[in-house]
């Protein structure tokens, strides 16, 4: 029988994440997704992926809470054996995130600190954590955002944290390399999600004017973000690597 693919994918209960995990669903890749406090939302996607013949499982975590890595891990590794039967994933899709817009000048400490421990510090040590349990040969897809870019004001702080993201890709694909682990970096545009209070989404006029700077005249859905996760991680995709890929319809250009 042939082994499943299995992918992780962190905060996938919800908006780009979910997304992603459906389509992997889509190509036949099994996955554990986590979710941080809304274990509804996330038994709904394994729901939903069961329905489409796959296998998903769910898991709480807190990315943002670097101490609970390795407890985490160990909750993985006990669901990898029990339910695929297997010691290791092939995919890990680090995409769990929140937003902020406070002006550079505005930006606390506080607010630094929680973006920082979410968008850099976990990602950083959550893989650390899991690279015993990430088959060799296998991927990792961190997620960044077009605003490393071009320049908005009012997402400073976050967008330095996608930036250093972007940076650590590099490293991670020439340190990981030598386990045929190939690593890139998936940088969104502007999309219609709840994320950051869901402006994009809600904001008719703040739609439009994205629109206007895309040049495929629209922003983006969902949809077009977890195809491309499910696409780069498809096995004829393994030669891309150390690469930003920005999804974003031409914005700004």
């Amino acid at each position: 029988m042939k082994t499943s693919r299995i992918a992780l994918v962190t905060g996938g209960s919800r908006g780009l994440g979910r997304n992603a995990a459906l389509h992997l669903a889509r190509q036949g890749v099994d996955v554990v997704l986590t979710y941080r406090s809304r274990r509804d939302e996330a038994d709904a996607v394994v729901a939903d992926i069961e329905k489409q013949g796959g296998r998903a499982a769910a898991l709480p975590l807190d990315v943002g809470n670097a101490a609970s890595f390795a407890d985490f891990a160990s909750a993985l590794r006990e669901v990898l054996q029990l339910w695929w039967q297997r010691s290791s994933f092939d995919y890990l899709v680090n995409n769990a995130g929140t937003g902020l817009h406070a002006g550079f000048a505005d930006t606390t400490p506080a607010q630094f600190d929680e973006l920082m421990n979410i968008h850099l510090k976990g990602p950083f040590f959550l893989t650390q954590a899991l690279l015993p349990l990430l088959a060799d040969g296998g991927r990792i897809l961190n997620v960044s955002t077009g605003l490393t870019r071009f320049a908005v004001p009012g997402y400073a702080a976050y967008a330095a944290m996608k930036g250093a993201m972007e940076v650590l890709t590099k490293y991670q694909a020439k340190e990981l390399g030598a386990r045929g682990i190939a690593v890139n970096i998936l940088a969104p545009g502007a999309i219609e999600t709840d994320f950051g209070g869901g402006t994009v989404r809600d904001n008719a006029q703040m739609n439009a004017f994205l629109a206007s700077q895309t040049a495929l005249g629209r922003v983006g859905l969902p949809d077009d973000i977890g195809a491309v996760v499910a696409s780069l991680l498809q096995p004829e995709n393994g030669w891309i690597n150390a690469q930003r890929i920005e999804a974003s319809g031409g914005m700004f250009l």
